[in-house]
């Protein structure tokens, strides 16, 4: 209208004042938090999820957060706080990193180290603590847990390595798989015409070396294949006794007593079906083969938890031990390693297979041996996987 007027700025919307603490409303407070003071400044480290630790010049601990308890796996005490640090971190590795940092001008940025025993790997950053007159009065350590992150990496560098021999494994099966075919048809077809005992038996070696050499060559087809997972609720149990059937039936059992302890809490997990019977016949077959015909084989079943670099997951553990010869120290460091075998007529691709077959379900697996005593094998399982286009290589 003429004679209206308008204010050209821009209107502001109302303010909400709903979350506003008012006499006699029913909202949440903000309690005041001076920002300037210590206080403030300790509530961020201890909230923060890499961990913190600082060192005085003279090796006592100055200060530690919740993450770095967890991570050292170190219980908190009220008087840590000026102790030496050698007295509460009981982690070599650590505690070298921190002395050496004193002498060194280039400190460590983004690097990793890797713990002992717990065979841990954390990623971590350096900085000298100096005072106001720049003195340098200790250092501090920032890092993070990356065992999960290491682990990971550790398995890609693992199918890079196996990529290439993969391809020239699946070529050279596929050209011997033909001939080996035609071999044990032709000498099958001579078997029936000649006469000869001494001959029938050269020519049924002939079909059984075929037979072995084309099985071999199953075996590395199999290896190479990318593994595609088919997920599904799966139980444990069903997997290892359908495993140990199966397993009789590929070596000789003879004597050898079985028992299957399975908890009653166990839960299902996230598998494919087939993959696990696969990967716990190879494991009871190895052990039927080591064992010649004599001993006792258990295999138990129980709840378990993984630790990833957070909140770690439920799983289940499955061992199978035996007490069969065991073996020497520079063999179980081989024994997962594709076409490495002690049997005189083996592929060594069976610990293989399994190994990549636990990759590909994200799980873990773990060898205990001594020559005489026998061996122990665990997989750990997590109930619930990361399976994301269910393929692995």
């Amino acid at each position: 209208m003429p004679g209206t007027f308008r204010d050209p700025r821009p209107r502001r919307p109302p303010v909400d004042r709903s979350l506003t603490e008012r006499p006699g409303s029913h909202a949440p407070s903000v309690p005041t938090i001076d920002v300037t003071g210590d206080v403030f400044f300790r509530h961020v480290v201890r909230s923060m999820r890499n961990g913190v630790l600082a060192m005085t010049r003279g090796g006592t601990l100055a200060y530690i957060n919740d993450e770095a308890y967890r991570i050292f796996g170190v219980r908190r005490k009220p008087d840590d706080l000026g102790r030496p640090i050698a007295d509460i971190i009981r982690v070599p590795e650590v505690l070298r990193v921190l002395t050496g940092a004193f002498e060194m001008h280039l400190l460590a940025n983004r690097a990793e180290l890797r713990l002992r025993p717990s065979n841990k790997v954390i990623g971590y950053t350096l900085s000298l603590v100096r005072d106001d007159d720049d003195r340098v009065v200790g250092v501090s350590m920032f890092f993070k847990d990356l065992t999960r992150v290491e682990q990971l990496e550790e398995r890609e560098r693992l199918r890079d390595r196996l990529a290439a021999l993969g391809e020239m494994a699946a070529a050279i099966a596929h050209e011997v798989k033909n001939p080996l075919a035609g071999i044990e048809v032709m000498a099958g077809l001579l078997r029936r015409k000649v006469e000869k005992p001494e001959t029938q038996k050269v020519l049924s070696d002939i079909i059984h070396e075929a037979k072995m050499a084309n099985g071999i060559v199953q075996e590395v087809l199999e290896f190479v294949r990318p593994i595609r997972l088919q997920v599904e609720r799966t139980r444990i149990v069903d997997a290892v006794q359908g495993a140990v059937q199966a397993a009789g039936h590929k070596a000789t059992r003879g004597d050898i007593a079985v028992d299957i302890a399975v908890a009653d809490d166990l839960p299902d997990i996230e598998a494919d079906a087939y993959q696990l019977s696969q990967l716990f016949t190879n494991l009871v077959t190895n052990a039927f083969e080591a064992m010649n015909g004599r001993g006792r084989v258990t295999i138990t079943a129980t709840p378990a938890r993984v630790e990833d670099g957070l909140n770690g997951r439920d799983a289940v553990s499955i061992e199978v031990v035996d007490d069969g010869p065991g073996m020497a120290a520079d063999v179980a460091d081989r024994v997962f390693g594709p076409f490495f075998t002690t049997k005189a007529q083996g592929s060594g691709l069976g610990l293989a297979i399994v190994r990549k077959i636990v990759d590909a379900h994200d799980g873990q697996i773990d060898l205990q041996t001594r020559a005489g005593v026998g061996t122990r094998v665990r997989i750990t399982l997590p109930v619930t996987g990361s399976h994301d286009d269910h393929t692995h290589d």
